[in-house]
């Protein structure tokens, strides 16, 4: 009897800003691991993270969304982020609102120039009244760049995410899985998921009040069966931004921090005690070198 093909390969989700590229993986592997929020630039690295089926292995990339306007080194160093892992990824999942835009024209280009096998999908379906006006646009996103397939979905409302896995498995190498049995976080990953949700809620709950050049570094410092201590510093680029994130009598730093706490316990499975703390750097986001002491934008490659 012949052997039952696997597939498996690693696939680069890219697309501009908060076009859903977060949600979409959230809903694809049913755990909160990446940042998701209206805020340009809110998904920061290139975080690798692994959905098993029944057929195959997916190994999916998230990275930063492409945005041309902001010239910022901090801006600079995302963008290169994410367009550096094209040519090392066996699929792009090209993602795209009901409307295209000059940021998704910078990422059509990109992958032309990788030459890497890729999927459009267009998201946020769910807001389109009239099914039948998409077509014009999936005719031009046709003419601009020849797509494998060019599929839809709802990320927020999880329509079309299993015939989109389907999609995606059918177009990855025949090859055995490339990783094997239970994975668990490395001590970096895990600090990386506690920054992400923690400035997650930083951006939820203090909007256009806040704009998106904050980050997040923290520290474990203590941890048992039932207990994990945490204590993560708040890098703002001014003293104002700083009295808005703590907030009047401390209020708003409270309530953060009780939202991430909240979220962490599920990821860790266990009691957290989380300290947060606020510091500002004068325009640090348009620092290279205070950016790469933080190890913002660091690319691995892929294989």
């Amino acid at each position: 009897m012949a052997k039952t093909k696997h597939k498996a390969g690693y696939v680069a989700v890219i697309g501009k800003p908060n076009v859903g590229k977060s949600t979409l993986l959230n809903a694809i592997l049913g755990t909160k691991t990446f940042i998701t929020s209206r805020k340009a630039q809110t998904t920061r690295n290139n975080i690798l993270a692994i959905k098993n089926l029944s057929g195959g292995q997916i190994v999916f990339l998230d990275t930063p969304g492409i945005h041309n306007r902001n010239k910022k080194a901090l801006n600079k160093v995302l963008n290169k982020s994410a367009l550096s892992i094209i040519p090392d990824t066996d699929l792009i999942v090209f993602m795209c609102q009901p409307t295209l835009h000059a940021n998704d024209m910078t990422v059509i280009k990109a992958i032309k120039e990788a030459e890497v096998p890729a999927i459009c999908v267009i998201n946020k379906i769910d807001q389109v009244k009239n099914k039948n006006s998409l077509l014009p646009l999936m005719e031009q996103i046709s003419q601009e760049h020849n797509f494998l397939e060019i599929a839809s979905t709802s990320a927020t409302k999880k329509d079309g995410i299993d015939e989109l896995m389907e999609l995606i498995l059918e177009h990855l190498p025949d090859q055995d899985p490339l990783y094997e049995g239970n994975i668990e976080l490395s001590s970096k990953e895990r600090l990386f998921q506690v920054d992400e949700i923690v400035r997650e809620k930083l951006i939820r709950q203090l909007g256009a009040e806040i704009p998106y050049e904050l980050y997040v570094e923290s520290l474990i410092t203590e941890e048992d069966a039932r207990l994990i201590t945490i204590y993560s510093t708040i890098h703002v680029n001014k003293p104002s931004q700083k009295s808005i994130v703590v907030g009047n009598k401390g209020e708003m730093l409270k309530k953060i921090g009780t939202l991430a706490r909240k979220d962490l316990e599920k990821v860790f499975s266990k009691k957290v005690m989380l300290k947060l703390w606020v510091k500002s750097k004068a325009n640090w986001s348009n620092d290279q070198k205070f950016i790469n002491s933080l190890g913002i934008g660091s690319v691995k490659n892929a294989k």
